[in-house]
């Protein structure tokens, strides 16, 4: 039998049961392949991928070195045990830490980024010998046990099962919840209330605070200028650990080889996943810097999996760390984001009242709708899976979040091709602006 998308679309519905979903009411969109920034159906319709897909193919699909890499990994060994030693897994390692800042020393491969967190909290807890791990309400870590519980939104409420986790509220000056007006207050007002937090919290109880470098999920909410440097400050004067989480912000998509290479501050631990081989095959890690190694030198490390280091998905890092560094992808990524699409959305967003705010940084951005610009009465949740269907039915495939537009192109993205994103965008607002806006 010839493969449809009908065939495709129905073969998934009748087996398939998705994440984040009530099944009954899914739609899914039915792909065949891709290369670059594009995707295609059977029937031969073309997209633009702006989401990255989960905003994780950062050298886009199918890029042949990492392919050819895969292929060449699969003659020679296809899979090994993690206790033993593998040219690949080294080499990868190796390559990782060489865009860690100073005094990063190894690192402990995982299959995603919510078991990279989730262990990135264990050796916390380990070397602390405390239990508590703060993080930000607006945040995203994962949905495995404690990620989904480190994690702010409200998926984790269902899912509150690990223990010593508490939340404090992260820099947002759009929607400030310390009555600021400007970046510095946010920052000054925001500090004061972390160390409050901790404070009230035991600082003695405190394992660590688990940050996003630039939450991504919960709206693209680049730091103000001093507040990474003040968690540091705060951190040491506890002996606290200080993790960055660096799984969808890492590996280019700032415009630099991590978010945090964005501030001035240096964290204990570093996680990691997505960008650092495009989720060509899955792979995650926690990067450790040299006292927390010391400690696991003479103590036991309890935590381990099957497929760690899998010989797969470390060919598929090599292969992508060695092409973006060869071909300038991350420059790439600082260039067509501050000079492209960083202006092409702020023209947006001066044009139409239905985008509140439009912020972010390289290729990292995210269009925040709102119903009224003065109460900044956000848009309606269905008007925006509206506004996604239509862009998808003019080809642009898009990562949308509650009243947010995420805008995320891979890496490898052409001016052209944010040029021809912009002029989609323009439509589609346009006549969602006409129709919902001051309402």
């Amino acid at each position: 039998m010839p493969v449809s998308n009908q065939y495709v679309y129905d073969l998934d519905r009748q087996h398939v049961f998705h994440s984040w979903s009530t099944q009954g009411n899914l739609n899914p969109l039915v792909i065949a392949g891709g290369r670059g920034c594009e995707l295609w159906d059977y029937d031969g319709k073309h997209y633009l991928d702006f989401s990255s897909q989960l905003v994780n193919t950062n050298i886009g699909h199918q890029h042949p070195k990492v392919i050819e890499a895969i292929k060449a990994q699969a003659d020679t060994l296809v899979t090994i045990a993690p206790a033993t030693a593998n040219l690949m897994r080294g080499e990868a390692a190796k390559r990782i830490l060489a865009h860690a800042p100073e005094g990063f020393s190894k690192v402990f491969f995982t299959n995603a980024g919510a078991d990279a967190n989730e262990n990135a909290i264990r050796m916390a807890r380990l070397f602390t010998g405390r239990d508590k791990i703060l993080s930000a309400y607006r945040s995203y870590h994962g949905s495995t046990g404690a990620a989904i519980v480190a994690t702010g939104d409200p998926r984790r409420v269902p899912n509150e099962y690990a223990r010593g986790h508490v939340h404090f509220f992260n820099p947002y000056l759009y929607r400030t919840e310390f009555h600021a007006t400007n970046e510095e207050e946010e920052c000054e007002r925001a500090l004061q209330h972390l160390h409050r937090v901790i404070e009230c919290e035991g600082p003695g109880a405190i394992a660590a605070i688990l940050l996003e470098s630039i939450p991504g999920t919960a709206g693209i909410l680049v730091p103000p200028k001093g507040y990474m440097e003040g968690v540091r400050a705060l951190a040491d004067q506890y002996g606290i650990l200080l993790i960055f989480d660096e799984v969808m912000a890492g590996f280019g998509r700032t415009g630099k080889w991590l978010a945090l290479d964005n501030f001035g501050a240096k964290p204990d631990l570093i996680t990691f996943a997505k960008g650092v081989n495009s989720g060509y095959v899955p792979a995650g890690g926690v990067m450790i810097s040299k006292p927390i190694c010391d400690y696991f030198d003479t103590h036991f490390f309890p935590g381990g999996l099957t497929y760690s280091g899998h010989p797969l998905a470390m060919a598929a890092i090599v292969a992508t760390l060695d092409a973006m560094a060869e071909e300038r992808i991350v420059d790439n990524a600082r260039q067509i984001g501050q000079e492209v699409l960083a202006p092409g959305l702020t023209k947006l967003a001066e044009k139409y009242p239905l985008i509140g705010e439009a912020r972010g940084i390289g290729l990292f951005w995210a269009l925040e709708f709102v119903s009224d610009t003065k109460a900044k009465t956000p848009l309606a949740g269905p008007i925006v899976a509206e506004m996604k269907s239509a862009l998808i039915q003019r080809g642009l495939l898009t990562f949308t979040v509650e009243n947010r537009l995420h805008v995320v192109p891979p890496c490898i993205v052409t001016a052209a091709q944010v040029g021809d994103a912009l002029a989609i965008l323009d439509e589609v607002i346009r006549v969602f602006s006409e129709k919902y806006a001051g309402r």
